[in-house]
């Protein structure tokens, strides 16, 4: 492990949390699109929103969540080392939840987390150990949906890979899409029927 993350803005700016050396199954948000991200997020962290980080890695996105004003974050990861390492960052940075990080397969279902969210972010691995392409993205926003954890008016949001299919549950609505060089960050809400 390495110190290698600079957190942007708020109580912990310009703090540097750890990251993994050489592992290329962990992709940590570049700068660029997490303050572009955040940039969107603003308005919503200054209510003090649950955020769920899910495929957490480091902890990059749900810590920055924080910093900026989330009065929650929960981490799920189902690799033991991201689990850990994600630990180690909210100790170094002084933060005392220890129920903030949990480990778990998050495409088997999240209704075992037993809270909803006020926004939900997944980064899911592009690609498996062997190289392989992934595509989780559709599989996790059904998870969400079926998993009942979004407060009313939610925001789900979803960084992948350009060339990633993804099927959208009919119960989401896919109302913003920002992309940087081969990514799509891509915001979802529940629909609003007519009756």
């Amino acid at each position: 492990m390495k110190p290698g993350i600079r957190i942007i803005a708020g109580n912990w700016g310009g703090r540097v949390i750890r990251t993994f050396k050489d592992d290329l199954s962990v992709r940590p948000l570049l700068g660029r699109i997490k303050k572009s991200l955040f940039d969107i997020l603003y308005p919503r962290l200054k209510t003090g929103p649950s955020f769920l980080d899910l495929y957490a890695g480091t902890g990059n996105v749900g810590i920055e969540a924080l910093s900026r004003g989330a009065r929650r974050a929960l981490f799920i990861d189902g690799d033991d080392k991201c689990v850990q390492l994600i630990k180690r960052n909210l100790q170094e940075l002084g933060w005392q939840d220890p129920d903030a990080v949990r480990r778990g397969d998050i495409t088997a279902g999240l209704k075992w987390l037993g809270e909803k969210f006020d926004i939900i972010y997944m980064g899911p691995p592009y690609k498996d150990g062997e190289k392989r392409p992934l595509a989780l993205t559709g599989a996790t926003l059904k998870v969400v949906v079926e998993s009942d954890i979004m407060n009313p008016g939610a925001w789900i949001i979803s960084q992948r890979h350009i060339k990633e299919p993804v099927m959208v549950p009919p119960q989401l609505e896919n109302f913003r899409d920002e992309k940087y060089g081969d990514t799509w960050v891509s915001f979802y809400r529940v629909k609003k029927f007519e009756i």
